[in-house]
């Protein structure tokens, strides 16, 4: 599926006006981004955090934050990611429910379809865009398990159904600390649509 441009179309003289982003752990070369990218993946960071903030729930906060900078209108993935909150369902027990919005939008854009399901292979794209969010998340916080990322930034858990946990849980910061974590998400993971969709315009434009 091809990205909508919706959010970016407005860019001249490609190859131009390209920022440093920084080279990843262990390679040795600086990846760039044209400005008006930039632009776009910050905006992903800022609404993001915004609606963790604000509305919480991890999963939909990262997914809103993505298609909105973007400009994607798509309800069903955004109402999909409703229960994911928390490590799924207020659990802790589970990958981070920004690890897996972001993956949810990464798949709407690069996944496969269902005229597509009997193969194998289609999906591998998507995979790997995956992957590479979950090797962000186990580089930055040492886990991607909603439990462990919050011991790493909390120094504990909470059982978000006791009232009383909640409140301590919201007097600990927790929703500073994980409007963060969201807001990284959703750089990180507008970074990879937007590479992604670089790496397919030379095939479209010699079609």
């Amino acid at each position: 599926m091809f990205v909508p441009r919706v959010a970016w179309s407005e860019k001249s003289d490609r190859g131009r006006n390209r920022v440093a982003l920084g080279g990843r752990p262990g390679k040795g070369k600086e990846e760039t981004l044209e400005e008006s990218d930039v632009l776009v993946v910050e905006e992903a960071y800022r609404l993001a955090k915004e609606y963790e903030a604000t509305c919480t729930g991890c999963a939909q906060s990262v997914v809103a934050g993505l298609l909105d900078a973007m400009g994607i209108q798509e309800e069903g993935v955004f109402k999909a990611a409703s229960g994911l909150a928390d490590g799924i369902g207020l659990t802790g027990d589970g990958s981070c429910g920004a690890l897996t919005g972001g993956c949810m939008v990464l798949g709407l854009l690069f996944g496969r379809e269902r005229k597509d399901h009997r193969d194998m292979m289609k999906p591998m794209r998507s995979y790997l865009l995956c992957k590479e969010l979950h090797r962000f998340f186990v580089e930055e916080y040492g886990s991607a398990r909603c439990h462990d990322i919050q011991v790493k930034l909390m120094g504990r858990t909470y059982n978000l159904y006791d009232p009383q946990e909640l409140q301590e849980a919201f007097r600990s910061g927790m929703l500073e600390h994980c409007s963060e974590v969201v807001g990284r998400a959703a750089r990180k993971a507008a970074e990879l649509i937007i590479e992604e969709r670089e790496k397919q315009e030379p095939d479209e434009q010699g079609a």
